[in-house]
């Protein structure tokens, strides 16, 4: 006949434990998200910082709304696995920063219309899922709009277009396309 401090210990301490390891588990995960989601986090590898200029630069940084989007607002999903997905594609980048494939300008350069072409595939495949967090053409005051981006957005809605059809290189720099 098993003990009673066996039986504490085997229906009480042990999923107790099991319990409390889940919930740490969660939270340190979590928070892990949290922070790699900042635009400090992303920058902090040197090769960004050309991005992080270019970023500067745009309206997503500084506008007359002054609201600004961080580089996770456009570049990671809100929905856990699209997230998780993200976070996992996201560490090809720290990859090829510790590698040294893209550690200097130059490189970063060479590889620069291969790395936009990545994120511009997932924005056409994704319908432009963290675009449309903020900017959903149906909630727009077309009205509002200069005449070129009424007819464009107008047309977009009508044609089913993706925000990326359109606003490639609208926060960062164009790369230069190279010769295949």
């Amino acid at each position: 006949m098993p003990s009673i401090k066996g039986l504490f210990r085997k229906k009480i301490l042990i999923p107790l434990a099991i319990f409390i390891g889940g919930i740490l588990f969660a939270a340190a995960f979590s928070a892990t998200l949290e922070y790699t989601n900042t635009t400090e986090f992303c920058v902090s590898c040197h090769t960004m910082q050309t991005n992080y200029l270019e970023y500067q630069d745009s309206l997503h940084y500084k506008n007359p709304s002054g609201v600004q989007a961080s580089c996770a607002d456009c570049h990671v999903a809100k929905p856990l696995i699209p997230k998780m997905v993200d976070k996992v594609i996201a560490i090809k980048d720290v990859y090829h920063e510790i590698v040294g494939t893209i550690n200097t300008p130059e490189k970063f350069e060479a590889r620069r219309w291969h790395m936009a072409t990545v994120v511009w595939d997932k924005m056409e495949r994704t319908d432009s899922r963290e675009c449309r967090t903020c900017h959903e053409l149906k909630n727009m005051d077309l009205s509002e709009q200069g005449r070129s981006a009424r007819l464009r957005h107008s047309r977009a809605e009508d044609q089913g277009q993706t925000c990326i059809e359109c606003h490639k290189a609208f926060v960062h720099n164009m790369p230069v396309r190279p010769d295949d």
